[in-house]
């Protein structure tokens, strides 16, 4: 008569073969490891796929220098919408008869050679510098990404005449190209500067974008994609431009504090923003010639300026070391 299988204390039943006892553990391990709340990682129907972004996420609140740039920016857009928080005074009042003063109760970075108070241009001029900086980046951004990201994607003749259009946009100096395209500009108003900004930003933003696609649609799941009748759009949609957007991000973000110091150039040579506007850099123009009488008119738009450059290339830095997988 052939051996009955001998139950466990539980009323379960392996026979002695040894194949069913595998079997059956391996069944049991594998559903107790779903029930298990602490297997293994991304394991189980409580966890959730880690992915690019949320490791950035992670990593970005770990580090200091993105705390402490996140919150400088914050500041600065904070005062940029909403000035008379911190600056009660305007901007446009002139006393000539305080012109060149020093510090003063009430007046704490004194006043400039016109006899505004200094303070109040200063956390004014942060506006204009600001919305110029963001502008003129999300300008470029798109407009690079739209046409660097199409030349990579469909490549041929469209990659080719892209290719030789962004060569002659490099050849153009920056500075040169503001002073002789923007002279002959007669506004008053932020547009021209952030369209100049904008016509010889687009190239560098639009390689980036290009060689991000490149490498991207040769990964096996755009080719699958492809394989399984997906269309062009749909491909560029929700396969490629999610994973090529992060060097894009970065590039932008650590671009956006060197317009603000563009805006600052240019407006210093007399080529950009003019008064009555407030900024930094016709702040910094007109005290350049009282800087051994009056070094407090230069100091505190200079300083500001430098501090704002500066927290948002700290930005960018910290960006692309989250985003990087080579740098983990």
């Amino acid at each position: 008569m052939p051996e009955q299988p001998q139950p466990f204390d539980d009323g379960r039943a392996i026979d002695h073969t040894g194949a069913g006892a595998g079997t059956d553990l391996a069944m049991d391990e594998g559903a107790s490891l779903e029930k298990t709340p602490g297997g293994p990682e991304g394991t189980g129907p409580d966890r959730k796929a880690r992915s690019l972004w949320s490791d950035a996420w992670r990593d970005l609140r770990r580090n200091p220098v993105f705390i402490v740039s996140g919150l400088i920016i914050v500041f600065l857009v904070v005062i940029s919408i909403w000035p008379s928080l911190i600056a009660s005074g305007n901007p446009l009042d002139c006393d000539l008869s305080k012109a060149q003063e020093g510090s003063q109760p009430g007046h704490p970075f004194g006043f400039n050679g016109q006899g505004c108070d200094v303070y109040t241009r200063t956390v004014y001029g942060a506006r204009t510098s600001v919305t110029v900086g963001v502008l003129a980046t999300l300008g470029v951004a798109l407009l690079g990404s739209v046409l660097g990201g199409l030349a990579g994607f469909f490549g041929g003749a469209w990659d080719a005449v892209l290719s030789r259009i962004t060569d002659v946009f490099f050849a153009i100096p920056v500075i040169l190209g503001g002073l002789v395209l923007l002279s002959v500009v007669t506004s008053n108003t932020v547009w021209p500067v952030i369209g100049f900004m904008v016509l010889l930003g687009w190239p560098q933003i639009s390689r980036i974008a290009r060689g991000s696609v490149i490498t991207v649609k040769q990964n096996d799941y755009v080719h699958a994609a492809r394989a399984l009748g997906a269309s062009n759009s749909r491909m560029l949609l929700r396969h490629i431009t999610p994973n090529a957007v992060a060097p894009v991000i970065v590039v932008a973000t650590i671009a956006l504090g060197t317009y603000i110091a563009l805006e600052a150039t240019l407006s210093y040579l007399g080529v950009g923003l003019k008064p009555p506007t407030v900024s930094w850099g016709i702040d910094i123009s007109s005290a350049s010639q009282y800087i051994r009488n009056a070094p407090h008119m230069l100091l505190w738009p200079s300083g500001a300026l430098a501090i704002t450059v500066l927290a948002f290339i700290m930005l960018g830095d910290a960006v692309r070391d989250a985003l990087d997988p080579k740098l983990r």
